[in-house]
């Protein structure tokens, strides 16, 4: 079983994003203070460890960073992500958001390959929201990338929209049309499930989250020590 931190509630999780997000134009922050409303957000957080190296892989506006080190987890995280207006958010963030103390244990990163990554292995590796936007033939590099970066005794955190029922993914395939103007393939949990099986890591939680509409299917493993 995994240690997991107690989960706090929506309501808690979602003040803490907006006292992270409580400055700026546009639609984007408007989501990332209302995101723990959609998915569980909570849930994530609690799985993050209170101590240790953290990366975020496609982390967005590093909201779950961002909450990680608000929340008092003295963390070291690397947010990784492809696209720049989302990394100026996380900057806005880190440096309007954050205490001192917090803001020097977050680095963000533009990252359009895997060759830009960390080589370095971290304590828990995390990808969420992210594989749906992946191009079909990169998918594979980009889960072994990551599981290679999980340390001996590490989490890999994987956090994914569903693909069934049907509703609740053509749901979400609407929200990315229109707010992220992409056109998503969902990636079935089973290859994700096949891969990590093949990377002998150990299944802790297998779980599905039902969200205001949206389907999230949730993987957490382990890397043997």
């Amino acid at each position: 079983m995994i240690c997991a931190a107690p989960v706090l509630s929506v309501a808690k999780v979602a003040a803490l994003a907006k006292e992270l997000y409580r400055s700026g134009p546009g639609l984007r922050y408007r989501m990332q203070q209302y995101r723990p409303h959609l998915c569980p957000v909570e849930v994530l957080l609690s799985l993050v460890p209170e101590t240790g190296s953290v990366l975020d892989i496609g982390c967005g506006c590093a909201l779950l960073l961002g909450l990680a080190l608000r929340s008092g987890k003295d963390i070291h995280a690397v947010g990784l992500d492809i696209s720049e207006p989302a990394l100026n958010m996380a900057a806005a963030m880190k440096q309007h958001g954050l205490a001192p103390g917090e803001r020097e244990r977050l680095t963000l990163h533009l990252s359009r390959e895997v060759d830009d990554w960390p080589n370095e292995s971290f304590d828990m590796v995390s990808l969420i929201d992210v594989m749906h936007h992946v191009q079909t033939d990169w998918r594979d590099a980009i889960l072994q990338a990551a599981i290679a970066r999980v340390k001996p005794g590490g989490i890999l955190l994987y956090k994914d929209m569903c693909r069934r029922p049907r509703w609740r993914a053509f749901q979400n395939w609407c929200q990315d049309l229109l707010v992220s103007r992409q056109w998503i393939h969902y990636l079935p949990i089973a290859d994700v499930e096949e891969l990590a099986r093949k990377a002998e890591l150990i299944e802790l939680r297998s779980e599905t989250f039902n969200r205001f509409g949206f389907g999230h299917e949730l993987r957490v493993y382990r890397r043997p020590a």
